[in-house]
C-alpha cells in the first residue's frame, strides 16, 4: 500500500491531474457561456477551451523544472513531450477533427440524396484537436497551476 501513498503525494503528478481537472472545469464554463447550454461531456470530452492536454503537459513540465531543476534530464524529458503533444492536439488531431466533420456532412447528404442508410449509425467525433489560442490558454493554465501549487505547497 506504500506505492499508493507515493502516488497520491507525488507533488508533480498532482499538479498534472489538478491542472487538467481545472482545465476541464474551464471547459465546462465556458461551453455553458457560449451554447447556454450544460454538457457534462465536456468534463471528460477533448476539444474546446482551455486545452486540458497542454494544461496537463505543460503543468508536469514546469512543476519538473521547480522540483527537480530546470538544467535535469527529467525536466528535458518533460519539456520535450509537452511540445510533442501541444503540436500534435494543434495539427493531426485537430486536423482530424476537420476531417470527421466533413466526414459527417457528406454522410448526411450521401443518405438524404440516394435514401440508403449507411452501415455506421454513429456520427464521427468532431471535437478532437484546439485552436492555437486554446493550446495557449491551456499552457498559461499549466504554468500558473504549477507555480501556484508550487508556492503554496
Amino acid at each position: 500500500m506504500d506505492f499508493l501513498l507515493q502516488i497520491i503525494t507525488n507533488r508533480i503528478l498532482v499538479v498534472g491531474v489538478v491542472s487538467w481537472f481545472l482545465a476541464q472545469v474551464f471547459k465546462c464554463i465556458s461551453n455553458l457561456i457560449l451554447t447556454k447550454k450544460f454538457s457534462i461531456e465536456r468534463l471528460f470530452g477533448d476539444g474546446g477551451m482551455p486545452s486540458g492536454h497542454s494544461a496537463t503537459v505543460v503543468s508536469v513540465a514546469v512543476a519538473t523544472g521547480l522540483y527537480e531543476g530546470f538544467d535535469s534530464a527529467v525536466f528535458a524529458v518533460a519539456m520535450i513531450v509537452a511540445i510533442v503533444v501541444m503540436h500534435d492536439a494543434m495539427n493531426v488531431r485537430y486536423q482530424a477533427g476537420k476531417q470527421a466533420e466533413l466526414l459527417n456532412v457528406m454522410a448526411d447528404m450521401f443518405e438524404k440524396v440516394t435514401g440508403a442508410d449507411l452501415p455506421n449509425e454513429e456520427k464521427l467525433k468532431e471535437l478532437l484537436g484546439h485552436t492555437p489560442l486554446q493550446v495557449a490558454a491551456g499552457c498559461l493554465l499549466g504554468v500558473a497551476t504549477a507555480i501556484i501549487m508550487y508556492l503554496v505547497f
